[in-house]
Order: structure tokens, then sequence, then C-alpha cells
């Protein structure tokens, strides 16, 4: 179509007044306002299977599933018709004292695809809600038990479960949770199995994986003390996609196994096939007593999380009203119908289309094209698993030295894969891909050659 300078002209004084009233009003997570103020933003106003578009019609690759949530694309049709069927029943009804239709039918999907032996869903509206209830309940449950001793926890540094207070303490990220730890309660954190910066100087396979060692000392220093051991499986993703190596989450089941504590496995991020597997614990074929999930659930369309569990730590919550063994927890929009009504539809599509299937041959495709970054001189490590990347930029590539904090390596990477057609986040020098999971292997080509572009062009001019 020939250009309309009118339309343009519409377009452009539309993103200004939009921009402007941005800069005015609103507060974006993990941004430095000051910066942001002195930029002009992209403002994100239509989506269309895996691209995005903004108010000035440029279109874009969503090369992190809109912030690793997205699961089949936008504007799926399938996923609308379920959320519009749903809003021509209710929108919205408690749970509190009610059942609805909504939540029990996707409590059902949901049960049929985690791994076996979790039974009972509790639903909240977040990741860090859903960990935040997985800590009450595991230091409930062993209360209730009458294993009083059982009140402390185990978390891995690096690691990251939300931003609500319970959910910070078990994190383990300095940058973003130093400041509030006068707010936080204890939790005993151990190594990071983070392999190409090992915390303790070793090296696989020579270490025998002492990062796990360090784990069970925890334990061994506080007997029958330790509830529960809280981990984000196979991948840690917002410390850089730390990629855990082969047989570390089977060591951690063992030990919290030896030990007689919980297992907590958080996949709002890595579940619903990030990782090549519907949920990470499958590869190493673990089943937690307690699982997180967020995200991908509702398919990136709307908020809702769910905190799953074994039938025994259900059980320990059963007694006669006087027992008051209730577990006093609870949100307003727990179980939200049309969250609820999205998330059956996309379960039902990974399962009908056979997303699962497609994987590998997409794993492939993603992991050749990534081939070539491999030996950049600003490039130290690749992480991956399935559709999760994580690309270390350093200095210095046989030194390994990092870009300093204020250079913004990373950032200056997604500014020029803009410029390319493609939406990327880094994590500081960490550029990230996780793209969803209905990309082709085409896509997944042009994606990588954007980042590869914009990698070239960002490290050359720094």
């Amino acid at each position: 179509m020939p250009p309309d300078p009118a339309a343009d002209a519409a377009a452009r004084a539309r993103h200004e007044r939009l921009v402007a009233a941005d800069h005015r009003h609103l507060w974006h997570p993990f941004t430095q306002m000051q910066e942001w103020m002195a930029e002009e933003p992209v403002i994100i106003d239509s989506g269309e299977g895996v691209h995005l578009v903004d108010t000035l019609g440029n279109r874009y690759l969503d090369g992190v599933s809109s912030l690793w949530c997205n699961v089949h694309g936008h504007r799926v049709p399938e996923i609308d018709r379920a959320v519009a069927d749903q809003l021509g029943r209710i929108a919205h009804t408690t749970m509190l004292g009610l059942a609805s239709t909504a939540s029990i039918e996707c409590a059902e999907e949901l049960i049929r695809i985690v791994p076996p032996g979790l039974t009972r869903v509790f639903f909240s509206d977040a990741g860090a809600t859903a960990a935040e209830i997985a800590l009450k309940i595991a230091y409930q449950h062993f209360q209730l038990r009458g294993d009083l001793e059982r009140k402390e926890f185990v978390a891995i540094r690096g690691g990251y479960h939300g931003d609500t207070i319970g959910s910070v303490s078990v994190g383990g990220i300095d940058l973003f949770h130093r400041i509030f730890k006068p707010l936080l309660f204890p939790v005993r954190h151990a190594p990071q199995p983070y392999c190409y910066r090992c915390p303790l100087g070793q090296a696989l396979p020579g270490c025998a994986m002492a990062c796990a060692d360090e784990v069970e000392k925890v334990f061994q220093a506080h007997p029958g003390r330790v509830a529960a051991l809280v981990l984000e499986p196979l991948v840690q993703g917002a410390d850089g996609m730390i990629v855990q190596p082969p047989g570390y989450l089977r060591r951690m089941r063992e030990i919290c196994d030896r030990h007689g504590a919980l297992l907590v496995c958080d996949e709002v991020a890595t579940g619903f096939g990030r990782t090549g597997t519907m949920f990470a614990v499958e590869q190493e074929g673990v089943r937690p007593d307690i699982l997180t999930v967020a995200k991908g659930l509702s398919g990136g369309y709307l908020p809702l999380a769910a905190t799953i569990t074994t039938e025994e730590i259900f059980a320990s919550f059963l007694g006669p009203f006087e027992s008051r063994k209730t577990f006093f927890h609870g949100h307003t929009f727990t179980g939200n119908p049309l969250a609820c009504a999205a998330a059956t539809a996309s379960m039902r599509l990974l399962r009908d289309r056979g997303v699962m299937a497609g994987m590998p041959g997409k794993e492939r495709a993603l992991a050749d094209a990534l081939a070539p970054l491999e030996a950049h001189p600003h490039v130290g490590e690749i992480r991956r698993r399935g559709l999760m990347v994580g690309i270390e930029l350093v200095r210095n590539r046989a030194t390994k030295d990092e870009y300093a904090f204020e250079l913004r390596a990373g950032h200056r990477v997604t500014l020029e894969a803009r410029r390319r057609g493609a939406i990327l986040r880094p994590l500081g020098n960490v550029v990230v891909l996780m793209p969803p999971l209905a990309m082709t292997q085409e896509d997944l080509r042009e994606l990588v050659r954007i980042t590869r572009e914009s990698i070239e062009a960002a490290t050359g001019s720094i």
C-alpha cells in the first residue's frame, strides 16, 4: 500500500501523547525511571502470532514471550474464544465458600499433565504468590504433624522466586534483594551451580558436583530443622539463565529424602514446555512435593498461578472445624474464571496441537543457529535448555572479564535488536532469548540472526 501521510501523522501524534502520559504517570517494574524518562519507549499496541506491533506500526519478533509467559503466540483464536465464552457467563466469582466451573475444569487439566502424585491445586495470581503459598504450606504441614522443629528453609544463591517478602527471603540475587534484608526471615542459602563462574573455584567433571555437596552440608549442620528446599529446576532464570549440571536436580531430591524435608520446585519460568519437556523436573525423573507454576499456565493471557501438592501434604490440613487445621490463606481473585478458562484452553492446545512433539526440531534449529556465536570474542558462554537461552557477554573471552555494570552491555544489545525487528530483554550482561513455543524454526533462525547482528553492533561500540 502507498504511504498515507495523514495516517502516519495521526499515529505519530497518538504515540507522542502516550509517551508523555507514560512519563508523567507510570512507574515501570525493574526499571531505573530517570533513564527511562529520558528515552522514547516502544509502546506495544497489538500482537499477531509471534509478533508485537507498536503504536507506530513497527513489527517485532517477541523474543522473550512477553516476559517468559506467552506460549502459543498472540491472538490465538481458541484461547480468545474460551475467554469470550467465559465472559458471557461470569467474569469472576469467589472460591471462598463457593466452587466454580472454570476453576474445577482448569485443575482437572493441570493434574493431567503434572508429574504423577501431585493431586491438589491451590490457585493464586502470580509466581510470587504461588511461592509464598508453598512456603506457608510447607511450614504449616510440619507444624500440624507435630514436627515443630522444622521451621527453616534452604534455598540456592542466584535463585529468584518473586517479589513478595517470603519469596524474596528464599531468593538469592543480591542486586534485587540486598536492600530488603532487614525485612526478610532467615533462610540458609547454598552456593549456586554456576559452572561458568563456579563460586567454589572448581570445574566439572573433577569437582564431582561439589555445589550439591554444599547443599547437603547445610542439612547436616541443622538436622531435623529444615522444612523444605526451594529451587528452580534445571535453570535459574532471572540470574542469567544459569543451567544446572546434569544430575543436580536428582541430587537435590535425594538430599531432601535423606533428611526428611520437602522439595519445592519453582517452575514458574521453566514450566509448560520451556525446557523441552512439559515440566523441567521430568528430565531427571523427579517428583517434587510442591510444584509452583504461573506465567505459561494461562498461555500468557491472564494472571494465574498454582501451587500443587501431594495428597499426603493436603491430608495434614484435614480435621474437624474446631481443630483449626485450615490453611488460612487466599486471594480475592483466586481461581478467576477468565484466567482459568484461558489456562484450560492453553493446556488443551498443548495436547491437541502436539506442541511438545515439535520441540526437538525447534531445539536443534535454535542450537544450530546459535553455534556460530560460541566463538565470538565477546561471548563468554551460551547457556541453553530447550528454548531458554542466556548469552553471557564478556569484555574478554579468554579471561572472562565482565563488562562494567554502568556500560549496560546487555541493554545496548536490546536497543540494537529493536532496530532490527526483535524484542529482547537483558539480565545484566546476559542477553536472554525465551521465544514462544509457537515460533517456527524459521522464526527462531531469524531471531538468532538479529541477536547475532545486535551483539556485533553493541560490543563493537563499547
